[in-house]
């Protein structure tokens, strides 16, 4: 079994409600997984936060919150045995 990461985009941000500098969202991450020769697509929404120095643009926090969904899948690829793609 592979699973290869063939989209990521942030779906929605906002600023915590208690938490100065932190930004919480979700990321749009969509898998593709290879299984006995069979192809599926998974789409997934994945919470995420991310801490910010005050004044982080809009394009530094939309990747800081990607690079942690990108972790996770991560994480989640190497649990399931797989092969990094």
């Amino acid at each position: 079994m592979t699973l290869e990461l063939i989209d990521i985009a942030v779906r929605d941000k906002a600023p915590h409600p208690r938490l100065e500098g932190r930004t919480t969202g979700h990321v749009r991450a969509v898998l593709s997984e290879t299984q006995d020769g069979h192809e599926q697509t998974h789409e997934l929404a994945i919470p995420v936060w991310a801490d910010m120095a005050d004044g982080a643009s809009d394009a530094d926090i939309d990747m800081a919150l990607m690079l942690k969904a990108a972790r996770i899948i991560a994480r989640l690829k190497a649990s399931l045995g797989g092969p990094v793609a």
